[in-house]
This record gives C-alpha cells, sequence and structure tokens, in this order.
C-alpha cells in the first residue's frame, strides 16, 4: 500500500488527483440533491417537509458525529503511515470498530427504549403528523445513523489513505440512490414519513457498506478484530475525545437553528430556511472538494518536516477564499429566480435570510480553512475552546434576536454568525504563530 507516503511532489500530485475526482462526482451529486428535493416537497407538502429536513438534518449531522473516534482514526492512521508503521495502522484500526461497535450498541438499546416515552409532536411542533408515525420515522433514522457509525468508519481511513475522491463517490452514489428512491415513493405512496425515512436510510448505508467491503477484501491484512486493549483505546481517544467536544459543539449549533425554528415560527418555516440553504451548500460543497483532501495530507507534511508545504497550501486555500465571495455575492443577486426555476412554487423568499445566510457561508467557510490546517496537526485545543463559546452563545442569542429584536427566521442565523465569529478571529492567530514555530525550526 503506497497511500500517504512520498516527496511533498508526491503529496502535491495526489492531492490535485483526488481534487480532479472529487469535481465530477461532486458534480453529479448536486445535481442528485437539487432534483431530489422539489419532489420532496412535492411528496411530503412544505409543512411535513419542514418536520422531514429537520429530521434529516439530524440525521445528516450525526452521521459525522462518530464520538471523536473516526477523526482520531484518521489523525492515527495518517500519522502511522507517514512514519510506515503498518501495525500501528492494524491496532488502531481494530480499536476503533471495536469501540464504536460496543458504543452504538448500547445507545440503540437506550434509544429505542426511552423513544416511547418522548413527545415526538412536541419537539417537531405539529399534530399533522401522527404520533406513532413520528416515532417510527425517528426509530427508523436513529438505527440507521448507528448503523453507519460503524461502516461509516470507511471515510475515516480513505481520509487517512488520502484517497477523498472515493469518498465524495460514496457521498454521490448515495445522493443518486436518494433521488431514485424519492422518485419511486413519489409514483406508489403519498406522503409516507416513515418509508422516506427507510429510503435515505438506504441510501446512506449502501455505499460505506460496499466501500467497508471493498476495502477489507483488497487489504485483508487490515481486516479489524475485537480488541479491548486499553493502550489502543486510550491513544485513540486522546485525541478522539477533543473532536468529540468539537462535534457535539457543532452539531448542538446547526441542530438548533432548525429546532428553534420549528418552535418558533413553524416546521414550514424550515423548508424556507432549507432551501435557501441548499442554494448556498453549492459554495460549501466545492470548497469541500478542495479542502477535504488536506487534512491528512497536512498530517502527513507535518511528521515529516515538510512545513514548506503546509504553508504553501495554505495560501492557496486563501487564495481560492476570494472565489467564495464573488460566488456568494452573485448567489444573492439571482436566488430569487434560482428558487423560482427550481422549486417552481410561490415559495416565500426572505432577502433577510439570504443575506444572513450569505455572511454565514463566508464565516463558515473561512474558519474551514485554518480549521483544517490545525485538526490536520493535531493542534485542536483552540478549537476547542472557540467550539465551547459557539455553542453555548448560540441559542441565548438566537432567542435575543427573534424574541426581543424580532429579526424573524434570518436572527437564527445570524445568532449562528456571531457564534462561528469569535473562531474566525483566533484559529487564523493560531496558524499565524504555528507558521512561526515552522520558520523557527527550518
Amino acid at each position: 500500500m503506497r497511500v500517504g507516503r512520498g516527496t511533498s511532489s508526491y503529496r502535491t500530485k495526489n492531492y490535485s488527483l483526488q481534487v480532479k475526482g472529487s469535481i465530477l462526482f461532486r458534480a453529479i451529486g448536486i445535481g442528485s440533491t437539487f432534483i431530489s428535493m422539489p419532489l420532496t416537497i412535492h411528496y411530503l407538502g412544505e409543512a411535513k417537509f419542514g418536520v422531514w429536513t429537520t429530521l434529516l438534518s439530524i440525521l445528516t449531522w450525526v452521521i459525522f458525529f462518530d464520538f471523536g473516534v473516526g477523526h482520531g482514526l484518521k489523525n492515527e492512521v495518517a500519522e502511522s503511515l507517514a512514519k510506515n508503521d503498518f501495525l500501528g495502522i492494524k491496532k488502531s484500526i481494530s480499536a476503533a470498530y471495536s469501540a464504536i461497535g460496543i458504543i452504538t450498541l448500547t445507545i440503540l438499546f437506550l434509544f429505542l427504549t426511552l423513544s416511547f416515552f418522548i413527545p415526538w409532536q412536541e419537539i417537531f411542533n405539529t399534530t399533522e403528523i401522527q404520533e406513532d408515525a413520528l416515532r417510527n420515522a425517528v426509530q427508523i433514522t436513529a438505527t440507521f445513523i448507528l448503523v453507519n457509525f460503524w461502516f461509516g468508519l470507511v471515510n475515516s481511513l480513505l481520509s487517512a489513505f488520502q484517497k477523498t475522491s472515493i469518498i465524495t463517490l460514496n457521498q454521490t452514489i448515495s445522493s443518486v440512490l436518494s433521488l431514485i428512491f424519492v422518485y419511486i415513493l413519489l409514483q406508489t405512496t403519498s406522503g409516507s414519513l416513515w418509508k422516506l425515512a427507510v429510503a435515505y436510510g438506504c441510501a446512506l448505508s449502501i455505499p460505506n457498506i460496499i466501500s467497508t467491503l471493498s476495502l477489507y477484501f483488497r487489504y485483508p491484512k487490515l481486516r479489524p478484530k475485537f480488541s479491548i486493549e486499553i493502550k489502543h483505546w486510550k491513544s485513540l481517544l486522546s485525541v478522539g475525545s477533543q473532536f468529540l467536544i468539537i462535534q457535539l459543539a457543532v452539531m448542538v449549533i446547526f441542530l438548533t437553528d432548525k429546532i428553534l425554528i420549528t418552535q418558533i415560527f413553524g416546521p414550514e418555516f424550515v423548508t424556507q430556511y432549507e432551501v435557501i440553504f441548499k442554494v448556498f451548500s453549492v459554495i460549501t460543497l466545492a470548497c469541500s472538494i478542495i479542502s477535504t483532501p488536506l487534512w491528512s495530507a497536512y498530517t502527513d507534511a507535518h511528521f515529516k518536516a515538510d512545513y514548506s508545504w503546509i504553508v504553501k497550501m495554505l495560501r492557496r486555500q486563501l487564495y481560492a477564499y476570494t472565489g467564495v465571495i464573488f460566488s456568494t455575492i452573485f448567489i444573492c443577486l439571482i436566488i430569487r429566480q434560482i428558487i423560482q426555476i427550481w422549486i417552481g412554487t410561490d415559495l416565500e423568499v426572505s432577502m433577510n435570510l439570504v443575506y444572513s445566510m450569505a455572511i454565514f457561508i463566508l464565516i463558515s467557510t473561512w474558519n474551514n480553512i485554518f480549521a483544517t490546517l490545525v485538526n490536520g496537526i493535531g493542534r485542536i485545543r483552540l478549537q476547542l475552546y472557540t467550539s465551547i463559546v459557539a455553542m453555548v452563545v448560540n441559542v441565548p442569542l438566537a432567542l435575543l434576536f427573534t424574541k426581543h429584536y424580532n429579526f424573524g427566521v434570518s436572527g437564527v442565523v445570524l445568532a449562528t454568525c456571531m457564534s462561528l465569529f469569535f473562531a474566525a478571529v483566533m484559529l487564523p492567530l493560531q496558524v499565524r504563530m504555528i507558521f512561526r514555530e515552522y520558520s523557527n525550526a527550518v
């Protein structure tokens, strides 16, 4: 296995290859997502769609919430690859799969038991869906989430091996399958939330299952074995525990947005929020194409003391950020026309919400440039603190803006922007200090 090895030129060549390989896959995935959204709205109706997109956002964010194990595994394996320690890779993989297996089985049992005592209609602020039907949809979604925790670890390995284009391919297959399943549901059934949950759950899990089987068939020496060696668990979770808190903070920030909108304004307002967010997500998805392969590449370069490569790649990311600014402004100018052509309904478009979403995109993509670097080299303590601050202030700010200042739905997004602003200032300062360390080390 030659992944993760080589000189600066090899790393740059592999990075370019992963970006090029991701572009086509990402374009197909974006197209599938944009086609499936109006079909889903037509299938459920605006009110039910608001409930569904809130539930789906939980699914989407919790997919990445792997108790920090996935990020810990990614960094451990990337570091071991840089050191040619293949025995260490095998032990890290076994520890990760064993830890996730035990955690997910425990969580699944507890959740399925407690779910019968939770008033789901009150949580989603709706009476259009019966309690039993809503509970079934949540239980199905949770089951697929937890299954995907285990199979989704393959994406951490692919990232560590600097094969991120395969991750993008998996996401594209998932998007295409979702589109196919939604179309079939639209032709054969009427507005069933639990059937939609099954469809999306299958679309999510199938690519990861196939990738997992393919990886361990190709590299049988890496196949995980059940392991409860405290030494390897502790090593894996030492970094993973910090990522866990960051994941918790990110999940709370983004999930509370839709939950707050649902509770304060009603689920139908989530539809407007989601449509506008999806339009701007083209920018974040494009940014992820060029940033995702860098995480493990930064790890490799850091442990090989190739500091000049790290500096060069960060500067390229900053140059690319000018494209983010112009793209965001352009979307603001034509978003009404985009939505009118895309959704094909008289969906109301609040320009205040559009402008606040644009600010959010600019801040979040800026933060991601620096977060990718510090994540890759394992210097995440400052990001941990900024994430906690953002998590603590987000909901109070949202309530202040919506209830006291009457900013409407845009107030929820502005609160998120302000929550992330602390990191937008502190992370660049941290990276600047890291680069000074690199200068002194050369």
